[in-house]
């Protein structure tokens, strides 16, 4: 299951230990991190997840350099339109504070039927406000469950 984590790249230091817990706890539930790559919330979220041994995917909205904590970077040179394909990977995101750039990801996730979770986020329709990283992540993960196709085993005695 893929989660994205969305906020700010000048984030506050509360939103940072949030956003590090949060990735934290989706590297915990068997999740992947899926964020917009650079720093701020997006650092946080992806150092998390590597502490609690879990994996990274920065969808960089230019063709340079992602944080430290990615596994995986995908360079898209699309600048603000690289939110679609990153909200597009996700079955469930949660934002963590934001700015514009987040709300235009916190649109095109209601837009698209993404469940969203905010922690101390944008207060719109559709968005489920969570008190804790805690609660944001077991919601999100539960949603990005309901949300994704079941899968048939492939091999000896399941379809090709």
């Amino acid at each position: 299951m893929q989660i994205a984590v969305i906020g700010r790249g000048d984030c506050s230091e509360e939103e940072y230990r949030e956003a590090e817990a949060v990735g934290r706890l989706i590297a915990g539930s068997r999740g992947t991190v899926c964020c917009g790559g650079l720093g701020g919330v997006m650092e946080a979220a992806c150092r998390g997840a590597k502490e609690a041994g879990g994996t990274t995917v920065g969808i960089l909205p230019d063709t340079g350099d992602g944080n430290a904590y990615l596994d995986v970077v995908i360079r898209t040179g699309m600048g603000h339109a690289r939110n679609v394909v990153l909200v597009n990977s996700a079955d469930a995101v949660i934002a963590v504070g934001g700015g514009y750039g987040t709300l235009s990801e916190i649109a095109v996730a209601l837009k698209t039927g993404k469940p969203v979770f905010g922690l101390r986020t944008w207060k719109i329709e559709g968005v489920t406000a969570c008190a804790t990283p805690e609660e944001a992540v077991t919601l999100a993960v539960r949603a990005g469950r309901r949300s994704r196709p079941s899968r048939s085993p492939r091999g000896p005695g399941g379809p090709a």
